[in-house]
């Protein structure tokens, strides 16, 4: 899978667990709820003050080193 910011966070989350933590370190604690899941990585970047590109590098980052 690679991600982009236009990713949906839930689609990432389905695929891959293990990224979870990399949304709980942004600050984005409400994994489990349907608005946050239906948001791209840069809707959910724009509200928490986070850089998209970073974050959408560490997931991609992850993803490919496993």
């Amino acid at each position: 899978m690679e991600i982009t910011k236009n990713t949906i966070i839930g689609d990432i989350l389905d695929t891959d667990p293990s990224t979870a933590p990399f949304f709980l370190e942004m600050g984005m604690h409400c994994l489990g709820c349907p608005a946050s899941r239906g948001e791209t990585i840069e809707q959910a970047c724009m509200v928490h003050g986070v850089d998209a590109d970073a974050l959408v590098s560490k997931l991609n980052q992850h993803i490919q080193g496993k």
